[in-house]
């Protein structure tokens, strides 16, 4: 029987970690670039580390299609096991590892709250067991555990020690020869018929391409230091040329496009001089790895440690973390000691990114040219590469599960962003319907910029004001290309999002200034800083609450530190000298809030004024309409606002008590819905009997149909998604009020669910015109 201080071998496990690693993963790499034969290396592997690590057992499980885990190598458990012994990912101490991604250490396995026997394997005389997953980009690829007859208490170095042989094992997969591709990937999507994978939808439209895996975060160099001294210095080199490479493409990035570059880059050079992060790279150096593998090293266990991190901030910090990693690794590389992109030569025309997740700046590592679209296993609409990909005019999808372990380099892919879909393999019968389709979508966006000139007049005369909603300065653009009248809602909080830290008067008055030229005459309406709920700021943590959506945020926030509100109004101030400034107030739920919201602006505007600053040329402040309290003050609220903007998305939500965030309740209820449609009616004759302007800038007005049905109602303004500009003005072009109007006050006493389908029929029988922004593939 071996024992912890005399294993077989002769190896001692209370030997520093250093030597450890070394002996480990010299004699593997050793033992496996000496056999001959996948099946023969890995019984190598396992032999190795049994014996080095001081271990009765050491096993080896792959991961399979259809998610489970086989025995594909052992030394010490019955050797008939290998290749009859499976598990499900999630069953058992190995089935957890896998799940969870997570090492486990045991001294007594069989009390483990998930143990699953398996006596074919003859496990029953071990009791200790410690395992750790074998990752590679992200991807579970399987588990390397051992056991011990004893029990046997594993210490961190030993857990790090098998993590390394890990790492080694993850990169022999990866250079094939050991198991094929197509034992581990299910077989679909093959033949005439295409896999469809159905995710999120995070930036609208149809592309078509060849797969481009994202890199992943690894590396297929030494593991183990020779001279830690030295990969220190290789450390401190690699992280002051790319600090250095940040701050050039800092100095670099200039014009009205690169406002959110710079905001992401200035977040990213934060974190590239990260002590923590740092400390815990030069940790991992001392414990016997190189500068790359302590790189990859740290991010894993940062990325286990995230895993069930529900926090959208703090996923997003880690997704950022990952791409400076990445960023560090190529400087690293002996081969890329630059830290330049990867040579476009070799990548397809037409690239569809799969990733597991991306950072905004790693699209612009992409040639912007052959980048047609991006599908990834995680991501939200409120991600930072989401929100960078919709100004950039990418379809992305995302929540796409299972994604890499089912799509190969050169794949052909089609890519749905309006609804949330990926092809896989198209044959060509599909392909077919797939081109015509963005050839469509093409031909109609060209026909929307050549018809931006038109007014947006009904057929009976009545002027539509068509404003489109922003938040970066790269959207700007669209304001001439599309016709837009202004912007009619201004993202503040966006900015705020992208900055890694609270941005100064300073940065934000350049932010406002910049979005103010880029206008030029047109009116720009400044939603002040509507974070908290969803939109959680890097330096301001959301605090726990049961139902974020209806707790401490927007203004509630501002008001409750109006140090915050007072710089942002102090910037829109400076921001606006010699302009028109126009400022709405969001979440608000009662006048007084409204009349303590516009004090602060008076109060910064005053002060403006006895610094001798320029005042603006006019002032106009309104209220965001989202809390359904407001439409019971509307009397005495319309005497103290200058406007009034309605916010459909929270409105909805909050008239129906129905979480927009909740799939089950995704389309439960409609904006279309008589009761609905009857409070905007109301609303809209109320603000026009006072001459209080009104407009609608929620995501209801980017569909046609709800803008013809808006319109119907008594609303004149709305705000929308740029690319919905061109076809909500083809259909008011087409468009006869006097003959809607009465139509639509017919209905609102139904008690129909929705009255979509009537009014398409409307539509339909009045030959008004009515397209979708993005047509369906």
């Amino acid at each position: 029987m071996n024992t912890p201080s005399a294993p077989p071998g002769g190896g001692d496990p209370r030997k520093p970690s250093r030597r450890i690693l070394r002996r480990i993963l010299g004699s593997l790499g050793d033992a496996a670039s000496a056999a001959a034969g996948g099946q023969a290396r890995l019984d190598h592997i396992v032999r190795t580390i049994a014996e080095n690590m001081g271990t009765d057992v050491c096993s080896l499980y792959l991961r399979r299609a259809g998610d489970t885990l086989e025995l594909f190598a052992s030394h010490g458990l019955n050797p008939e096991s290998v290749h009859r012994t499976r598990l499900r990912i999630g069953e058992g101490v190995i089935g957890d590892i896998a799940a969870y991604a997570m090492p486990r250490a045991l001294a007594a396995a069989s009390k483990y709250r998930n143990f699953a026997r398996r006596p074919e394997t003859g496990e029953d005389d071990y009791k200790s067991l410690m395992g750790a997953p074998i990752l590679r980009g992200g991807r579970v690829l399987g588990v390397l555990a051992v056991q011990t007859r004893v029990r046997r208490r594993y210490r961190a170095e030993e857990i790090q020690a098998l993590e390394a042989a890990c790492m080694l094992v993850a990169e022999m997969l990866a250079q094939g020869g050991i198991v094929s591709r197509a034992e581990q990937t299910p077989v679909d999507g093959l033949g005439l018929r295409p896999l469809r994978l159905d995710g999120a939808p995070l930036s609208p439209g149809v592309a078509l391409g060849h797969a481009v895996p994202h890199r992943p975060l690894t590396t297929s160099g030494p593991l183990v230091a020779e001279d830690p001294r030295q990969e220190r210095r290789r450390l401190d080199a690699a992280l002051a040329q790319l600090q250095a490479g940040l701050d050039r493409m800092l100095e670099s990035v200039d014009g009205p496009e690169g406002g959110a570059h710079v905001d992401i880059l200035r977040t990213y050079r934060m974190l590239a001089a990260d002590r923590g992060w740092i400390r815990r790279i030069r940790n991992a150096i001392d414990s016997g790895l190189t500068a790359a593998a302590a790189v990859v090293q740290v991010e894993n266990d940062m990325r286990r440690r995230m895993a069930t991190v529900q926090d959208a901030y703090l996923r997003e910090r880690l997704l950022d973390l990952e791409a400076v990693a990445y960023r560090l690794l190529r400087h690293l590389s002996p081969e890329e000691t630059s830290g330049a992109p990867p040579d476009p030569a070799g990548q397809p025309e037409q690239m569809i990114i799969v990733a597991r997740n991306m950072s905004p700046a790693d699209l612009l590592d992409y040639d912007r040219a052959r980048l047609k679209g991006v599908v990834l296993e995680e991501g939200s609409a409120t991600a930072h590469v989401a929100i960078m990909a919709r100004a950039l005019d990418i379809p992305m999808i995302g929540r796409v599960p299972r994604l890499l372990g089912r799509v190969e380099a050169g794949d052909r892919i089609v890519v749905d962003g309006d609804h949330g879909l990926c092809f896989i393999r198209p044959g060509e019968e599909y392909l077919g319907g797939f081109v015509r389709s963005v050839e469509l979508r093409r031909r109609r966006r060209e026909a929307w910029m050549q018809e931006r000139q038109l007014p947006p007049v009904t057929r009976d005369g009545t002027r539509m004001t068509l404003n489109m909603n922003a938040g970066l300065l790269t959207e700007m653009s669209h304001l001439d290309a599309l016709g837009a009248a202004g912007v009619g809602l201004c993202r503040t909080e966006v900015m705020f999002m992208l900055h890694g830290s609270y941005p100064d008067v300073a940065v934000q008055t350049d932010f406002y200034r910049r979005m103010l030229e880029a206008a030029g005459p047109r009116p720009v309406v400044f939603r002040t800083l509507d974070a908290g709920g969803d939109k959680v700021l890097p330096y301001f943590p959301a605090a726990a609450e049961e139902n974020p959506a209806m707790g401490w945020r927007a203004i509630r926030m501002g008001l409750d530190r109006p140090l915050i509100l007072r710089r942002q109004l102090q910037a829109l101030a400076r921001a606006a000298a010699g302009r028109s400034l126009r400022v709405m107030f969001p979440m608000i739920s009662e006048i007084s809030e409204f009349l303590r919201a516009r004090d602060l602006l008076r109060q910064e505007l005053d002060r403006a004024a006895a610094e001798g600053r320029e005042p603006p040329a006019d002032v106009a402040v309104g209220t965001m309409l989202e809390v359904p309290a407001l439409l019971f003050q509307l009397p005495a609220l319309l005497r103290h606002v200058d406007f009034v903007a309605v916010g459909s998305n929270d409105l909805m939500q909050f008239l129906f008590a129905s979480d927009r965030g909740n799939p089950l309740l995704e389309r439960r209820y409609d904006g279309l819905s008589p009761a609905f449609l009857s409070v905007m009616r109301g609303l809209a004759r109320r603000c026009r009997d006072s001459g209080t302007p009104l407009s609608l800038c929620g995501e209801m007005a980017s569909d046609p149909v709800a803008a013809m049905a808006l319109a119907g109602v008594g609303f004149r303004s709305l705000s929308l998604s740029p690319w919905s500009i061109g076809p909500v003005r083809t259909m008011i072009r087409s468009l006869d009020l006097a003959l809607l109007e009465p139509y639509i006050d017919s209905l609102l006493d139904n008690p129909a669910h929705s009255l979509r389908n009537r009014l398409r029929d409307f539509a339909r029988d009045h030959g008004i015109v009515l397209e979708n922004a993005a047509p369906s593939a």
